[in-house]
C-alpha cells in the first residue's frame, strides 16, 4: 500500500484528504510536526507527498526546496491560490505536480496515479550485495540477518546520482563521467563539491558496513568494488 503524506495545517482539509485517501486504497498520514517538518517528512518515508504552499514557520516552496536536497519524494503541491507565478516557482523547486483549491477529488486521484506510475517505473529498487538501494527515497537499506535488525542510511540527492551511476557502471568512472551526470539530472557542483559528495558517501556506507566500497583509482576515477 503506498503511502502519502498530507502537509496541511488546515484541520478539516487534511482530514477530507486523508478520508479521500483511505478510501482509495492509500495509506493516509497527516504531517503534525511543522516545526521540523523536513525531517519529519524523511522520516517517515513516504511514497508521495501532498504539500500546501501556506504552512506554518515555512512555506510549502521553501520546505520543497529544502526536500529536493536530500530526497526525490514525490511532490504535489496543493494551494488555494490560483496564480502561475506559484506554479512556476514550485516546478522549479522540483514539483511533480501543482494542483489548486477547490480541487477535483477524481482530477486529484488521477494526478497521483499517473506519478506514483512513473515513479514505479523510474525509481526501482536496486541492490548492492546485502544493500537495497532505493532512489526515490533517498535510502540505501541493509537488510538484518538472524536477530540483527535492519540499518539505514539517507542520503542526499547528488549522494545517490553519484552512488547509483557507480552502481549502474560496474567499471572505473572519472569525474568528468560523474559531474556530467550530476548536471543531467539539474544539480550544478564544481569540483570541489564532488570530492565532498563522494567523501560524505564514503561516510554513510561505512556506517551500515561497507567502508571500502567506493575505490579511487589514482589518476583514473573510482569504481564500486
Amino acid at each position: 500500500m503506498k503511502k502519502i503524506l498530507i502537509a496541511e495545517d488546515d484541520n478539516s482539509i487534511s482530514g477530507e484528504l486523508k478520508e479521500l485517501l483511505d478510501n482509495s486504497g492509500y495509506d493516509a498520514v497527516i504531517l503534525e510536526n511543522f516545526q521540523d517538518a523536513k525531517n519529519e517528512i524523511i522520516s517517515q518515508m513516504p511514497d508521495l507527498i501532498l504539500l500546501d504552499i501556506n504552512i506554518p514557520y515555512t512555506n510549502g516552496e521553501n520546505l520543497l526546496k529544502e526536500l529536493r536536497k536530500e530526497s526525490d519524494i514525490p511532490v504535489i503541491m496543493v494551494t488555494s491560490r490560483n496564480n502561475e507565478a506559484d506554479e512556476v516557482l514550485s516546478m522549479s523547486y522540483g514539483a511533480d505536480d501543482y494542483i489548486t483549491k477547490p480541487y477535483n477529488p477524481t482530477i486529484l486521484l488521477l494526478r497521483i496515479g499517473a506519478i506514483l506510475r512513473r515513479t514505479e517505473q523510474t525509481g526501482d529498487t536496486l541492490r548492492y550485495h546485502e544493500l537495497l538501494v532505493c532512489p526515490q527515497k533517498g535510502l540505501i537499506l541493509r537488510e538484518g540477518a538472524g536477530s540483527e535488525p535492519e540499518t539505514e542510511v539517507v542520503l542526499t540527492k547528488n549522494e545517490m546520482i553519484i552512488f547509483v551511476y557507480l552502481l549502474n557502471n560496474r567499471r572505473i568512472v572519472t569525474r568528468d563521467e560523474l559531474m556530467t551526470d550530476l548536471w543531467n539530472n539539474k544539480e550544478y557542483i564544481n569540483d570541489n563539491a564532488l570530492t565532498v559528495n563522494i567523501s560524505r558517501l564514503r561516510t554513510k556506507l561505512k556506517e551500515i558496513g561497507y567502508e571500502n566500497a567506493i575505490a579511487t583509482r589514482k589518476g583514473q576515477g573510482y569504481i564500486l568494488v
